[in-house]
């Protein structure tokens, strides 16, 4: 174990010098955290899977900022993202794969579809391209593929895959579904497989050499059925499969399980669970990262948001599997965290995990419910900007205002606004995105003040950010559930904000 951790460490510290770096699925309390990228916004990219290239991590993922909801027949479809990384925690947004605002794409996959989803690349050696498959409903095959000459793209669509598997079944059905892609030693490319014919076996096709298409040969019927979203890999010879047991779209806690094999066409051996409800979702992939000779395969599951039709609020679970010496990989321990150290000695801290940064979204300002956060200026000046992470969710039909008041003991408003500042709805996105606003108010050394985020709309909801941790008494957030005549404090709570006084 203590050469495990070697490995990891020696894999995340490539190419980045700098202090203590923190992996984190879970506070301190146990509670999902929400990632962030470096402008404050949240990471908006499901469903999907981290690849490493050029000492590079990347993210791929599906957006739901946009408002896309399954099966709602009205809702846009948003597209697929990639955000790089040098450590997995500070992440720079690399925009989306492709455009996927066209009418051909809303067509493909807006609300009124199936949808589109699990964006996975690959690069191919022989020519030298990064490749894009991504699950469609559209077309027989259920996949559509791309190629580009970046890992961030842009990705342009090629003539559409052929597979064996469910060939002859009629197009735009329930054929194939989640995928995984999987590049062997020497270079040959597999498909991992959902079937949905088969009422969600797990089958594997080898690609052809542009990995663009299938070659018919495949193996079919790994799983019994009543699975999905396939991890293909492999380790000292032994292949290995991981999947969602049993499949359950977009829900909190499936079990992971998986199989082995001496070749990705099988036979397949017996499955065997190694997490019953996969950290608090769904498996989405296990990722083989190679520095040198030393490996790690990080496996990740989607944190849904309870089945939301948008999953814009969904978090992220991200941890090394562990072997025993047999090759069976060992149930997995839901950890919150991992420390890498400036001595370059990697460690598990449960129990001291640090705490700054730690933030999640949640929604439910709106009507009734309004939420406020304190703060004592540091200095005397002109509050010049206040920035605030806040979403949509459901549509609201009125604006978010934020108002400022002078507030002595935090929890209640002195006198009249100091400032009003409306955002309006079609400004924001359903994921949590950074805010700033010019209130352009005097404040004084020492004074504490109190803004309120409030809104009239009774449909839908405005969201926040916040912390479970409080290193500063003078930061108060509370919540108003009559309007804004009281507000209760919400014990050891932030709201993720930032101002500067000039």
């Amino acid at each position: 174990m203590i050469e495990f951790y070697k490995i990891l460490l020696a894999l995340l510290c490539v190419n980045y010098v700098a202090q203590a770096q923190e992996i984190k699925n879970f506070d301190q309390n146990g509670e999902q955290i929400t990632r962030f990228d470096e402008l404050g916004n949240a990471v908006d990219a499901h469903d999907g899977k981290i690849a490493y290239f050029n000492d590079t991590y990347y993210l791929y993922g599906t957006s739901y900022d946009c408002g896309f909801e399954w099966q709602n027949e009205v809702a846009r479809f948003c597209g697929f993202k990639s955000y790089s990384s040098k450590d997995m925690v500070h992440w720079k947004d690399e925009g989306f794969l492709f455009d996927a605002q066209t009418p051909l794409w809303q067509s493909r996959c807006d609300g009124k579809t199936y949808g589109c989803f699990r964006p996975h690349v690959v690069y191919n050696k022989k020519n030298k391209n990064y490749v894009l498959w991504i699950n469609v409903y559209d077309n027989v095959t259920g996949y559509r593929v791309f190629t580009a000459k970046k890992p961030t793209g842009p990705f342009v669509e090629v003539e559409q895959p052929r597979i064996e598997v469910n060939k002859d079944k009629p197009a735009a059905g329930l054929n194939n579904g989640d995928h995984d892609l999987f590049v062997d030693d020497d270079g040959t490319c597999y498909l991992a497989i959902t079937d949905w014919r088969t009422t969600g076996t797990i089958a594997i096709e080898q690609l052809n050499d542009d990995y663009l298409s299938g070659t018919g040969k495949v193996a079919t019927l790994i799983t019994s059925g009543r699975t999905e979203a396939p991890g293909l890999f492999k380790r000292k010879g032994i292949y290995y499969v991981t999947y969602s047991d049993p499949n359950c779209g977009y829900c909190s806690g499936t079990g992971t399980s998986y199989k082995t094999a001496s070749s990705p066409l099988g036979p397949w051996s017996e499955g065997t669970k190694i997490s019953d409800n996969s950290c608090g979702g769904q498996p989405s992939f296990v990722s083989v990262m190679k520095i040198n000779s030393d490996t790690i395969y990080l496996y990740g599951s989607d944190l849904w948001n309870n089945a939301a039709r948008n999953e814009a609020l969904a978090n992220f679970y991200w941890a090394p599997l562990t072997f025993a010496e047999d090759g069976s990989i060992n149930p997995m321990d839901c950890i919150k965290s991992f420390v890498l150290d400036k001595k370059g000695e990697e460690n598990k801290v449960d129990d001291q995990i640090t705490t700054n940064g730690d933030y999640k979204a949640s929604c439910d300002i709106g009507g009734g419910i309004q939420r406020s956060q304190s703060f004592t200026a540091s200095s005397s000046g002109t509050l010049k900007s206040f920035s605030i992470t806040t979403l949509k969710s459901g549509y609201p039909t009125a604006d978010l205002t934020l108002t400022f008041y002078e507030s002595p003991d935090g929890l209640t408003k002195k006198g009249s606004p100091l400032a009003t500042v409306v955002i309006p709805q079609n400004t924001l996105g359903w994921s949590a995105r950074n805010i700033t606003t010019t209130p352009s108010f005097d404040l004084t050394l020492g004074k504490r003040y109190m803004v309120i985020l409030k809104s009239t709309t009774n449909t839908g909801c405005y969201g926040f950010a916040y912390s479970g941790t409080v290193l500063n008494a003078d930061e108060i957030a509370s919540i108003s559930t009559d309007n804004g005549e009281n507000f209760i404090p919400e014990k050891n709570s932030k709201l993720k904000y930032n101002l500067v006084i000039e």
